[in-house]
């Protein structure tokens, strides 16, 4: 029951309490991304969520699209904005997903939603993770994020999936507000991303 429809509320009723609570920070970090970004304040990737279904994933835009002479993007912490630092460090970056989870895209809490590239890389029991909504937050995104390994990180996932209820999500929701706070493992290079998962051999 919980699975279907009382997960799915909660999703709905926290997301709108939350968009209330931090309208004026969305509103301002918005306005000094606009500046920032020569008017494009957020990022927009194609993401695979619930039972592989392909959606948009909006963040924050952090960094510009700075090239070289060549064409090239510029290394990312050449990129990176003073305002997007801050967003990545704090994770506010990651407020605009509120709106996914209002479209029924995301969850608040579930596995986090990876690139469609991925899809065809997943054993059997890792590709469990999409039985259940994408989530701003999981169960890996409190035990190490992009530190630990990607084989870890999908064990996580479908333990998460294996043992969905209230309770813990619950635990989740408090362990990420935790660690929010003290900037807990929150990530370990603002500037780079976690190596790409090229699949399990």
């Amino acid at each position: 029951m919980y699975r279907k429809f009382f997960k799915r509320l909660i999703d709905v009723i926290f997301s709108l309490i939350g968009l209330l609570l931090v309208s004026p920070v969305l509103l301002l970090a918005t306005i000094l991304l606009i500046i920032a970004n020569n008017g494009k304040p957020f990022f927009f990737q194609l993401r695979s969520g619930k039972n592989g279904i392909f959606f948009k994933i909006v963040k924050f835009r952090t960094m510009t699209n700075s090239k070289n002479l060549k064409e090239n993007l510029l290394p990312d912490n050449e990129r990176m904005t003073k305002i997007g630092s801050f967003l990545r460090k704090t994770s506010l970056d990651e407020l605009p997903q509120l709106f996914n989870v209002l479209k029924g895209e995301m969850s608040l809490i579930g596995p986090r939603p990876l690139l469609p590239e991925y899809l065809p890389l997943y054993s059997a029991k890792q590709n469990k993770r999409h039985l259940v909504r994408a989530g701003i937050t999981g169960w890996a995104q409190v035990n190490g994020r992009n530190a630990i390994s990607w084989k870890d990180k999908f064990k996580l996932d479908v333990y998460y999936v294996e043992n969905l209820s209230l309770k813990f999500d619950l635990k989740i929701l408090f362990l990420t507000i935790r660690k929010v706070v003290k900037k807990d493992g929150i990530t370990s290079n603002i500037y780079g991303s976690m190596e790409k998962f090229k699949g399990n051999n």
